[in-house]
């Protein structure tokens, strides 16, 4: 498998063709069997992507969206996920598109990463596009080096589609895709800004194993397209 780099010369240019690339995916999707199903992930990096696709004409409502993790609070939270694609993404011409979920009313989100698992499988068994962004320490969706639970989210014959995980580095329990579900998409995306960031991969990639930067783990198991812009 490999790393695609698509670089771009500014944030501009890489929204603007990232969208019109997603689009096309999701509308061939739609004509090749009837529906869609895009994962996005959270932070601040996509949400002028969000805004963008939002305003773009596609039959939205065989779309079906969904998130690559979740941390375990409200959807009315500022840290969560989900309120950030509500308040982004599903407007405008996307208003009409169905989100999924990761979260339940479960206090511990251990004990719902079954009914996680069979609703997100009911969305697609591979989904049309995914899009992952990553973390300074290399994480990527919820898949955390310093959590207990990594070698498992990694664990490519794990049965279950999602898995709690618990970072010591960072706050808040949450939900993640596991590896084996993220690299079954027909398409997967990484999308990064900035020179730190592609400075901060290309180390991971040269000089860590997965376990220690879970990046790795998505590049040596799926063709990903890096869109980056410096």
């Amino acid at each position: 498998m490999a790393l695609i780099l698509n670089e771009f010369d500014s944030a501009h240019d890489l929204t603007k063709a990232f969208a019109k690339r997603i689009i096309e995916a999701l509308a061939k999707a739609i004509v090749e069997k009837g529906r869609a199903s895009l994962v996005v992930s959270g932070g601040t990096t996509p949400k002028p992507l969000f805004m963008v696709l939002s305003q773009i004409d596609l039959a939205w409502d065989k779309v079906v969206i969904t998130l690559a993790d979740e941390r375990w609070v409200n959807a009315s939270h500022p840290d969560s996920n989900e309120k950030l694609v509500r308040e982004n993404l599903l407007l405008n011409k996307a208003s009409i598109a169905t989100f999924v979920s990761l979260t339940t009313s479960h206090k511990d989100p251990q004990d719902a990463e079954r009914e996680v698992s069979v609703r997100v499988d009911a969305i697609d068994e591979s989904f049309d596009v995914l899009i992952l962004g990553m973390g300074e320490d290399g994480h990527t969706a919820s898949l955390f080096p310093c959590s207990e639970q990594i070698s498992e989210g990694l664990n490519l014959s794990r049965s279950l589609s999602a898995i709690a995980t618990t970072p010591a580095t960072a706050p808040h329990q949450r939900m993640s895709m596991s590896l084996a579900k993220i690299v079954n998409a027909k398409q997967v995306f990484l999308h990064l800004t900035g020179t730190k960031k592609k400075a901060i991969l290309d180390d991971a990639l040269a000089n860590f194993s997965e376990l220690e930067k879970p990046i790795i783990a998505v590049c040596q198991h799926a063709n990903v397209n890096l869109m980056w812009s410096p």
